[in-house]
């Protein structure tokens, strides 16, 4: 419950830095988010951190995906469409590329707070 609170808080604080605007929903992916990472941490406490946070951001960019697909139709919450190789407007490589960047950190910190490196 720790984990999906602190997601739910993280996830929407990093749309406000960086888009200066949230919504609801971002709440629930964040809290979504988070406890994926902490399993897939997990579960594969052995494979390189690189790896891991590969897998982290396909996982979360598949999130976004359905998230985006069920509640974002009409682009009101996010637009991808003017970006290069976007899915329905809702998923596209540079954000892919994002989650996998953020992942690794937010993994890289459970691993360090595990008392494990990489």
């Amino acid at each position: 419950m720790k984990t999906f609170l602190l997601g739910a808080l993280g996830y929407p604080a990093i749309e406000l830095l960086w888009r200066g605007r949230t919504h609801p929903s971002m709440a629930m992916a964040g809290g979504l988010s988070l406890c994926i990472l902490r399993r897939l941490n997990r579960q594969l406490e052995d494979a390189p951190l690189w790896l891991v946070a590969l897998l982290g951001g396909a996982s979360i960019t598949g999130l976004e995906y359905l998230i985006g697909v069920t509640l974002n139709r009409r682009h009101r919450i996010w637009d991808y469409r003017k970006r290069w190789m976007n899915l329905q407007g809702q998923i596209c490589p540079a954000f892919a590329l994002a989650w996998c960047g953020l992942s690794g950190i937010v993994l890289g910190g459970m691993r360090m707070m595990n008392g494990r490196r990489g």
